[in-house]
């Protein structure tokens, strides 16, 4: 009897909070690194736009060869995955304490890809490792155990992207230095995640690895991964553009950070709603709802002008829960997915985490040079008609096709097979 009370505290619900903690860890070194860091590099140091997204689209072309081997990686030393997830914390932290803490002890472009390759690097290990680990744990779990880790790990993962988004606007009413005091304070978060998920890495058993041709040679899975570059594009272009939208289109400076706060505190209230309603009426439907969400939300921002941000915190709020779908979901689908085609799941979430970052590192060399041609700067200096037209088809445009894309995708693909 205590011996079945201690399985449960170690493999039920008690231990799901330890996985939001670490999600949340991840999510901060993700999609805030795109909103934050060009911006700080243009502001602080002067790095052209287009350098810039050069730099980010170079630092997602090594991940094409990074991704997979370290999903080879990962499976070849899953004996010793805690001490590589430990290692893989301290090299993430101290990349983006180098990336916004200390002033480059070099050329600031170059200061600014050495940083990013430390922690993309690190983030692209513990993504794949900890993603892999979830397929063991939700087996753990019993019934609808994807969608249950799913909703605490994707609402973490949404909870952290809400602090690193508005961290640096927030701690600038209280520090000289803002992105140094996030900086910091995501060391701590990396710390504390290393200790909640202490005992986790590796339970489960051993389960042998079916490398890259099982996940490759299945057609769903490989529909799965189609879809979710398409489906994530949208908001790796919105994500790029966010702040300059805000600052030079809606001429609304200052109000980033509570922008940022609505859209992915709707996103993080939203996750475990869509989790819910996945249960009662099917994954499929409820996640072509939300696509369908977002492309009305997307469409509303090409009308938006100087102003306009309440209008747009609106739009926010819609958009964000529509984003908390695309974030517990698509990833439940493909988890399910590798627990029977690929028991060990290293590889197949390699994969995945390429094609999920390789979109945030099109939305940096399209959109940056793009929007530079087009006379576009970045700050509270005036922009031409023209600039900001193109500014905001890029932001709300190109997102609407895109996830109209992913949504036709989805509705031919028949995910009962997972």
């Amino acid at each position: 009897m205590n011996t079945l009370a201690h399985t449960q505290d170690q493999t039920g619900p008690l231990r799901l909070p330890s996985y939001a903690v670490f999600a949340a860890l991840l999510a901060a070194a993700g999609l805030p690194i795109y909103i934050h860091a060009p911006k700080f590099y243009a502001d602080e140091y002067g790095v052209p736009l287009a350098v810039l997204g050069m730099v980010l689209f170079g630092l997602r072309l090594l991940d094409v060869l990074q991704d997979p081997l370290f999903g080879k990686m990962s499976e070849r030393w899953r004996a010793h995955r805690q001490l590589g997830m430990m290692i893989g914390c301290a090299v993430m932290g101290a990349g983006m304490l180098g990336l916004f803490a200390v002033p480059p002890l070099f050329a600031p472009v170059i200061w600014f890809a050495v940083m990013l390759t430390l922690v993309f690097s690190a983030f692209s290990f513990l993504t794949i490792n900890f993603y892999a680990q979830g397929v063991i744990k939700a087996g753990q779990l019993g019934g609808y155990g994807h969608l249950r880790l799913a909703r605490w790990r994707e609402t973490g993962a949404l909870l952290g992207v809400c602090v690193a988004a508005i961290a640096p606007v927030m701690l600038g009413s209280w520090l000289n230095a803002p992105f140094a005091g996030f900086a910091v304070g995501f060391a701590l978060l990396a710390l504390l995640a290393v200790v909640m998920m202490q005992g986790e890495w590796g339970a489960g058993g051993v389960a042998a690895s079916s490398g890259f041709g099982a996940v490759m040679g299945d057609p769903l899975a490989r529909r799965l991964l189609l879809i979710a570059l398409v489906n994530a594009a949208p908001v790796a272009v919105s994500s790029t553009l966010f702040l300059f939208f805000v600052e030079s289109r809606l001429l609304a400076p200052g109000f980033e950070g509570l922008l940022l706060l609505l859209f992915f505190l709707s996103a993080a209230g939203a996750a475990p709603l869509w989790g819910l309603l996945a249960e009662r009426i099917g994954i499929k439907p409820t996640l072509m709802a939300a696509m369908a969400l977002a492309i009305v939300a997307f469409g509303f921002a090409l009308t938006l002008g100087a102003g306009d941000w309440a209008l747009f915190a609106l739009i926010c709020l819609a958009s964000g829960a529509a984003l908390g779908a695309d974030l517990t979901l698509l990833p439940a689908v493909f988890a399910t997915r590798m627990a029977k085609i690929s028991p060990s799941a290293s590889e197949g979430f390699g994969l995945w985490s390429f094609v999920s970052k390789f979109t945030l590192a099109f939305a940096a060399i399209a959109l940056l040079p793009a929007l530079e041609r087009a006379g576009f700067q970045s700050g509270e200096a005036a922009n031409s008609t023209e600039a900001l037209a193109l500014l905001t088809f890029l932001y709300a445009a190109v997102p609407c096709a895109l996830k109209a894309v992913a949504l036709l995708l989805l509705a031919a693909t028949h995910l009962e097979e997972t």
